[in-house]
């Protein structure tokens, strides 16, 4: 496997000179190290140090014929935070995760229709068990994702226990609930601060679910005078192109009905100003979604530099147990003739950086100066209002 991962990294790469190194040489370095393997996860650690040399972002070691064992414990998670409370005998609820309400699927367990714990609460009991005999509410929630849980929990306004039953959730789509949360707050600070007038769009990837996001966020958005693109830790994907088409179309006629405000042609051309946010965590194409946008001319990019890899893959070079060390294959240059963002990375237009500590307090620095920079732009040049011209006189006599 470390041979054959070798040789498909040789005639994958896109650079057939290997940029610059003695690939076989590369081969005789680290073959040796072989011999000391001792499980599959070592294996993946010298194909890293192998392709590692080659100094190309999209090149990922993952997967293999790795032991799991049988002993493994999945926990669960009722999208929330908790705070120790012994003299309450409880675990107190201190924040549920908030997410958008048109999303009912995407709830916390705790805010589920019929469950009706709020932040301020205490569970008292998980399952029967008192929740203070575990360190952690955490400990109660053992292989218990996906599956009833019956919870006896005091309301700090009702009083008198209750008993209720929720569905925890796996802690992977917890992490997802928290991503949720950060993004719906961020539209939520848009809209307050703009009074509704700069829309909000955050793009977590560029793949086919991601289309889904566009569609739900712009659509509503679509003809206010602003609109931010968030591409922060953006992890890549291949949809660049369609968005930036969308963002391409111009007015050029109107609809007048007879009835109700005038739609336009292109439907859904966005005839405000636009500003797009990176971070250092914009990633693969969602860095060549930044690129693009600038130079298309469509608005300013604001933030930090973003992660630098461009060299494009297919993810197909995989060895025989469906492991891969995979090969960054296709590189992208500019008509100037220069290697785009691959090493470097798309440096912003307005450099912003969210600060570690006032991150931590709630900040979101960068996002302030989108909002700031958009209703600079909005007042220094306003979209013009949409009125249809006088109805024409065609009678005779």
């Amino acid at each position: 496997m470390f041979v054959e991962a070798w040789r498909l990294e040789r005639d994958y790469f896109y650079d057939r000179g290997m940029h610059g190194l003695d690939w076989p040489a590369i081969r005789d370095r680290f073959l040796p190290l072989v011999d000391r393997v001792t499980d599959r996860a070592e294996l993946n650690d010298i194909l890293a140090q192998m392709v590692g040399e080659l100094s190309a972002l999209h090149i990922f070691v993952r997967g293999g014929d790795v032991r799991r064992g049988p002993d493994q414990v999945a926990h669960g998670s009722l999208g929330a935070t908790f705070t120790r409370d012994e003299p309450a005998g409880g675990f107190r609820v201190a924040h549920i995760y908030m997410t958008d309400p048109d999303n009912p699927a995407g709830l916390s367990p705790l805010a589920r229709q019929g469950v009706g714990v709020q932040e301020g609460d205490v569970i008292e009991a998980v399952n029967g068990a008192p929740a203070l005999s575990s360190p952690e509410i955490g400990g109660l929630l053992r292989n218990e994702a996906d599956r009833q849980v019956l919870l006896r929990v005091k309301s700090k306004a009702r009083g008198a226990p209750r008993d209720v039953v929720v569905v925890p959730i796996t802690v992977g789509r917890e992490n997802t609930m928290r991503y949720d949360e950060w993004e719906y707050t961020r539209r939520l600070q848009v809209e307050k601060a703009s009074q509704n007038t700069i829309g909000y769009v955050h793009l977590r990837a560029m793949g086919s679910g991601d289309i889904a996001q566009w569609a739900r966020e712009f659509y509503p958005v679509f003809d206010r005078d602003g609109l931010i693109i968030d591409v922060r830790h953006n992890n890549g994907g291949n949809i660049d192109s369609w968005i930036l088409e969308k963002l391409l179309r111009k007015a050029w006629f109107y609809w007048q009905p007879r009835v109700g405000t005038a739609t336009w042609n292109m439907q859904y051309a966005f005839r405000g100003r636009l500003v797009v946010l990176t971070d250092e965590n914009t990633a693969s194409d969602g860095e060549a979604f930044a690129e693009g946008f600038r130079r298309l001319g469509l608005g300013k990019v604001i933030g930090t530099r973003t992660w630098g890899g461009e060299i494009w893959l297919s993810s197909s070079n995989f060895l025989v147990d469906r492991g891969i060390a995979a090969a960054a294959e296709i590189g992208v240059f500019a008509p100037e003739g220069r290697w785009l963002i691959e090493g470097h990375g798309v440096d912003p237009d307005i450099t912003v950086d969210n600060l570690p500590h006032a991150t931590f307090e709630g900040k979101d620095a960068q996002l302030e100066a989108a909002i700031a920079h958009l209703q600079a732009e909005i007042k220094a040049h306003p979209v013009p209002a949409v009125k249809p011209p006088a109805y024409p006189k065609k009678g005779g006599g």
